[in-house]
């Protein structure tokens, strides 16, 4: 196997800590404190600068609150813990990490600033909780998908935009998909979507023409949960409830396969001991990586169809799983560290969280600034705006006086 890739692979588990692994060894780097059950699809990275977890926290005495929690790579313990309207699962970052999307158990999705946790709008997207959501290659458009079966397209400019965040937020496409829950979500290019369901099935939806089209419907012996594209878009990877990783085939030679069976559908073995909850792509599609109810992530090398290499602890349930590329050493001071330096190199990450809080303390007054700024020159404007109404009244009155006047004259 490849010596170390630079990339890091982040799992969570409903009741464990964060635990950070080399992608190439499977060393363990990192673990990073929950203080809380994550649910299913609850992790992602933000920029390469954030590790973002939904957490839910449950009292007796009151209704369940829910928040964020934003994880700095050195560092074992939340730094911030950002408030949200209701508990949520699934989560989108905007690829330059500035912002997140979170899909709610309400059906609502909800927009927020990062590392601020400013709300900046909550729409509707589904009947029923969201179950996953992505952002395209493209960040053109943010794709749902929802426990009712149904996928939504936005596009992503208008959910941005704070000048428009009174109105109304419409879908692009909202449409049925599945006659279950859609578990995962991918994106490939032209305007193609692929989604998998707990009705057994992996759907190609082509969004051309401004009209959504079934273009293929491939069905499978068991509920699907976690879904990976390769690097060349040509192969798919669904992990199935029965403990199997299926791969198959994206484009078949231009034929359109519209239901059933599928010849080129491969079932991977080994398979797990427990049902498959997540899939992803490393290493530019090199490898693969499938994790489990079990416990355990395996690697494996795509082109062999074999698996290399075994992690995790075997024991307790991983719910998620995510591929952080271009982070630096997670030998910071206070995490738990276990593994070899990884060597990155880059300047961002390595500020210290108080350098981070200054550099957000002094952007707040930037922004306090200039809403003085504007609100100063709202008054001044509004001001100019009476001084003209006087001078155009004395104007008009100076005028009525002086026709007065010749009027006068003119009958003498």
């Amino acid at each position: 196997m490849a010596s170390s890739s630079g990339e890091i692979v982040l799992a969570s588990s409903p009741d464990n800590p964060i635990t950070a692994y080399d992608a190439s060894s499977g060393a363990i780097l990192a673990h990073f404190k929950a203080g809380s059950p994550s649910p299913r699809r609850g992790l992602a990275v933000a920029g390469n600068a954030f590790i973002v977890a939904s957490h839910v926290s449950y009292s007796h005495i009151s209704t369940p609150t829910a928040s964020l929690h934003l994880y700095n790579f050195w560092s074992p313990v939340a730094f911030s813990n950002l408030p949200l309207p209701e508990p949520v699962a699934p989560l989108a970052p905007s690829p330059d990490g500035f912002y997140i999307f979170c899909g709610g158990v309400s059906g609502y999705i909800h927009a927020l600033m990062l590392p601020s946790g400013c709300l900046l709008r909550s729409f509707p997207a589904h009947s029923k909780p969201v179950s996953c959501c992505i952002i395209n290659h493209d960040a053109s458009l943010l794709i749902s998908g929802g426990d009712d079966g149904t996928i939504c397209v936005f596009p992503l400019i208008h959910l941005l935009d704070n000048g428009n965040a009174h109105l109304s937020i419409n879908a692009l496409y909202c449409f049925s998909a599945h006659t279950s829950s859609v578990t995962a979500i991918g994106a490939s290019s032209p305007m193609i979507i692929i989604s998998c369901s707990l009705d057994c099935t992996v759907k190609f939806w082509s969004l051309a023409c401004k009209v959504v089209n079934l273009i293929r419907t491939v069905q499978f012996p068991c509920m699907l949960r976690g879904l990976a594209l390769d690097s060349t878009e040509s192969n798919f990877y669904v992990g199935g409830s029965d403990g199997h990783l299926y791969a198959g085939v994206i484009k078949l030679d231009g034929r359109t396969r519209h239901s059933g069976a599928d010849a080129h559908i491969v079932a991977l073995t080994p398979e797990h001991k427990g049902a498959v909850t997540a899939v992803a792509m490393t290493n530019e599609g090199r490898y693969l990586l499938s994790a489990s109810e079990d416990g355990n992530v395996w690697i494996w090398e795509v082109e062999m169809g074999k698996v290399v290499r075994v992690f995790g602890s075997g024991r307790e349930s991983i719910s998620d799983i995510v591929v952080a590329k271009g982070i630096r050493d997670c030998s910071r001071r206070g995490v738990e560290y276990r593994g070899p330096s990884l060597g990155y190199s880059g300047r961002e990450i390595s500020r210290p969280v108080r350098e981070l809080g200054e550099m957000e303390t002094m952007l707040n007054v930037v922004v306090k600034d200039r809403r003085r700024a504007i609100d100063i020159l709202e008054g001044t404007i509004e001001t100019y705006r009476r001084l003209l109404r006087l001078i155009l009244k004395e104007a008009i009155g100076g005028d009525a006086v002086n026709n007065n006047g010749n009027k006068d004259e003119g009958e003498e």
